[in-house]
């Protein structure tokens, strides 16, 4: 195990070898930076600066283009995957509807043939009656049927000839 620090301007490396041997390294110092060349140079790391630049703005450009794509792809996916949901809701309930409809359509033709057979049978009725009655010359019977949405009206007259 190593540790390096500076004591009076000089790095020092402490090793310790085990618990009771401690030993101080003197490293050797370390050579300055050669000093920055100017001029020519100067204009090199400008020119390379925008040369950096330039990639720069052109990979984030690259980038910018890319996240462009993939969230017009996912709009557009999202605005397909909204119509397909609209689109089964109003099939869902356009079959809703049609059955709701033909299950009251068949009510009332139920409502309305009952109706029906139940005047029906009063005609046999009032048929029997008078087909026992005596005087079978002297009077007519006539029936006229109305059938509404609602209602089946049967209207019987006896009239005399």
């Amino acid at each position: 195990m190593g540790v390096h620090f500076c004591k009076d301007g000089h790095l020092i490396l402490i090793e310790v070898k085990n618990k009771e041997e401690i030993c101080y390294v003197m490293l050797p110092e370390e050579e300055p930076p050669p000093p920055r060349p100017r001029g020519r140079s100067r204009a090199a790391r400008r020119i390379q600066a925008w040369w950096r630049g330039l990639l720069v703005r052109r990979a984030l450009l690259h980038a910018a283009l890319q996240a462009w794509v993939i969230q017009r792809w996912w709009r557009q996916t999202w605005q397909q995957l909204l119509h397909r949901r609209r689109q089964e809701a109003l099939v869902s309930y356009a079959i809703r509807e049609r059955a709701v409809v033909k299950l009251q359509s068949l009510v009332r033709m139920w409502r309305v043939h009952w109706r029906y057979c139940q005047v029906l049978n009063a005609i046999y009725v009032i048929r029997g009656h008078w087909q026992s009655h005596h005087c079978q010359t002297c009077a007519l019977l006539r029936g006229h049927c109305v059938v509404t949405a609602t209602h089946l009206q049967f209207h019987i007259e006896i009239t005399n000839p």
